[in-house]
């Protein structure tokens, strides 16, 4: 086991990926979901879900929207994705507790919010790369990947034509303004920290 402390916390993380995660972190990985494959293509990623690293019980979870806004323990996510494999990444500069906390604050406003399957900008329901945008910049401020318009990625393949005609039948929202991970990813706010 390894040992890290957060804040006045002893925290005790497994060496299964070696990985010693902080508040705040951002953890990508290429889901297993029937609509991953469209995002990947889209998006020109093999990244297609995301989510922020919170501290719970002294815990650390993936704080993620999934088929609702939610808490997931940080193995259990990380074994949810494809062959186990993840990027986190974390910002260049360090948090503070006090912006550590910020986020954690911010976050608790989206609990228990429904997953939005048609990536809308509101906050009724959520996406992934949606979720943890918005905690950063109503936290700190910050833009973590600059938002695109729907039109602007690669709607071109069968799987993406096929989820756009699924989600939106004729009506598709070409305007509609999305963040999607492979922009988070590529934030140069943003490094590596751990990976597997």
């Amino acid at each position: 086991m390894s040992i890290i402390f957060l804040t006045s916390w002893l925290v005790i993380i497994p060496k299964s990926y070696g990985y010693q995660p902080q508040q705040g972190d951002i953890i990508f990985q290429t889901s297993r979901s029937s609509q991953s494959l469209a995002i990947q293509q889209a998006t020109h990623s093999i990244y297609s879900h995301m989510g922020i690293i919170l501290f719970k019980n002294n815990q650390p979870y993936v704080f993620e929207a999934s088929n609702r806004v939610k808490f997931t323990p940080l193995e259990a996510w990380i074994t949810r994705g494809v062959d186990g494999k993840f990027v986190a990444k974390r910002l260049k500069k360090m948090l503070t507790n006090k912006e550590k906390q910020r986020i954690w604050s911010i976050s608790q406003n989206y609990i228990n919010r429904p997953y939005d399957l048609t990536f809308s900008w509101s906050d009724d329901r959520q996406y992934c790369s949606e979720l943890v945008w918005k905690i950063y910049f109503n936290a700190l401020g910050l833009k973590i990947g600059q938002q695109q318009k729907l039109r602007e990625f690669n709607l071109t393949s069968p799987a993406v034509k096929a989820k756009l005609t699924e989600r939106y039948g004729t009506a598709i929202p070409y305007n509609e303004t999305v963040i999607s991970p492979k922009s988070m990813f590529d934030s140069p706010f943003l490094t590596v920290v751990g990976q597997k």
